[in-house]
């Protein structure tokens, strides 16, 4: 409870997977902010925040009950909690201390998102500590072809000044890569803006540089400026007025962070503004890179499109994420920052989503 005997985390009964309760926690403060939290995957449900003038509105995708998370038509990944490796591995492989490990191809050829049943599929136990949501999970030796016992806890709170904190730790038992991500998917207007909302919001990111991919969105180990490209984000901008310019009909693209210390949790990541509802964004994080990514692999208008909260339907374009990691691939590129956690080593990230309004 806060001090004024107001309960700031509740739970309930959300569905079941394979026989296994699955639950719904939801956080609120007393500025009219609320998060709901599901055990399936670690995942965020929902994000309820005011605009300038009060109104409530949920700013992210999601599905109304747990089956839709099930679905393999499309696995968007809305919300959920990515890992052991989030992104992309080459070919689904890599040697560590001399022995080729193969994990999981999800991806054509390659690994997406920790394989074929990550920890975004899993179903997490739940404590509540105070004013955290606490999630834990063991990820067992050989899970998805990773070597090592993996155990990960993921901490939620919601702050009174609109800050959503979540911070990711891992301790394994054997040398193994980790690096995970939260995968919301965001849209400031509502989460049933879609596209002609998102491209009036306007996106700053605090990275110089960006990792080059090729055709199947591996890096290629090339680390480019941003300068004079549409990969510039360092001063704000009308998504609207460059998303037709970027390659590969958006953005699905790992920036280089400015970061000075990894051991500030606030370093800056990004700011976005929607300045209809006057809604705001700011994200912070201890981690290197962040995946800005557009949508552009959700359904096209002219489908069916995908089914989501309330009964809205999602298409191409309709949302952003802002995927905080170590740059995709880091196991297969040595000029990458290093992914591999040893035993009695600590993983810790921290990623900050700041909601407010502007006035």
């Amino acid at each position: 409870m806060d001090s004024n005997g107001e309960q700031l985390i509740s739970c309930t009964k959300w569905g079941s997977v394979d026989g296994q309760s699955i639950e719904k926690y939801t956080l609120k403060n007393n500025a009219g902010q609320e998060v709901d939290i599901v055990t399936y995957g670690a995942t965020i449900t929902s994000i309820r925040t005011p605009d300038k003038d009060g109104r409530i509105a949920d700013v992210v995708l999601g599905f109304d009950k747990v089956e839709d998370y099930l679905s393999t038509v499309y696995k968007p990944y809305f919300g959920a909690t990515i890992g052991r490796v989030a992104n992309r591995i080459k070919n689904g492989e890599f040697t560590l201390n001399g022995k080729r490990y193969h994990v999981s191809k999800n991806a054509g050829q390659n690994s997406l998102h920790g394989g074929f049943k990550g920890w975004s599929s899993k179903i997490w136990n739940a404590a509540i500590q105070y004013n955290q949501l606490v999630l834990s999970l063991l990820s067992e030796d050989g899970d998805e072809g990773y070597p090592g016992d993996a155990i990960a806890s993921v901490t939620f709170q919601l702050t009174i000044d609109g800050e959503l904190r979540i911070e990711m730790k891992v301790f394994v038992t054997k040398a193994t890569p980790i690096n995970l991500t939260n995968h919301s998917y965001f849209n400031l207007a509502g989460h049933n803006g879609n596209a002609s909302e998102l491209y009036k919001h306007q996106f700053t990111l605090n990275a110089d540089h960006w990792t080059v991919t090729d055709t199947e969105s591996i890096p290629t180990g090339e680390i480019r400026s941003v300068l004079g490209t549409v990969m510039d984000l360092r001063n704000s901008t009308i998504l609207g007025d460059v998303i037709d310019k970027v390659p590969g009909g958006g953005y699905d693209y790992n920036f280089c962070l400015r970061v000075n210390d990894t051991a500030n949790e606030r370093n800056l990541v990004a700011k976005v503004l929607h300045p209809t509802s006057g809604r705001y964004l700011q994200v912070f994080s201890n981690q290197p890179g962040v995946q800005f990514y557009t949508a552009n692999f959700l359904p096209e208008r002219q489908t069916p499109g995908i089914r989501g909260k309330n009964g809205t339907t999602y298409f191409k374009h309709g949302a952003f994420c802002l995927e905080t990691q170590n740059y995709p691939d880091a196991v297969n590129q040595k000029n990458f920052p290093n992914s591999i956690l040893e035993p009695g080593q600590l993983y810790r990230h921290t990623v900050i989503y700041k909601f407010g309004v502007v006035a």
